[in-house]
């Protein structure tokens, strides 16, 4: 289910694109790093396990942010995401890196915005931008910033993240 906006964020330019055959970019190889960890039983591992019984909490403080890095060349195209209710990233800038040089690793540019309600269910965004340029050839990375958040404390909370797309031959 496609997620629209009002709100307006000048020079991204992303429409929702029709589903074709996707596969989760998500694997043993992908390393994931996070923002903070509020404890050791709800770290980041907890993100991709496919457990509703385990989650990823944040310490308190905006923004937040989980980053994924591939050992291959990809195309995100579709993020779906389920948060715990009121403590929701409500505004999320979804990264990519701008050079997949090792030098550069640290510079990072929103590919789009996302504006997760708050809500326990199941969330899913689709990426696909109209300005190709900006992931043509695949991505190393895809980092989600969580620049507001439903708790007033700016914690987040993920029991389930899936990332879709296409792996780059």
């Amino acid at each position: 289910m496609p997620h629209s906006s009002s709100h307006d964020e000048s020079n991204l330019i992303c429409t929702v694109m029709t589903s074709g055959e996707l596969t989760s970019i998500l694997d043993q190889e992908t390393t994931i790093q996070v923002s903070s960890t509020l404890e050791k039983s709800t770290g980041k591992k907890n993100l991709i396990d496919n457990s509703p019984e385990t989650c990823w909490t944040s310490q308190q403080g905006l923004p937040q942010f989980v980053q994924f890095r591939f050992t291959k060349r990809v195309m995100p195209k579709r993020l779906s995401i389920i948060f715990q209710g009121g403590f929701v990233g409500t505004r999320c800038a979804v990264c990519i890196p701008m050079s997949s040089d090792e030098a550069a690793k640290k510079d990072w540019q929103a590919l789009t915005y996302i504006y997760p309600e708050d809500v326990n269910r199941r969330q899913v965004f689709e990426l696909e931008c109209t300005k190709p340029d900006l992931i043509d050839g695949g991505v190393t990375g895809v980092k989600l910033v969580f620049e507001e958040s439903s708790d007033f404390f700016g914690r987040i909370t993920v029991y389930d993240l899936r990332l879709e797309g296409t792996i780059v031959q």
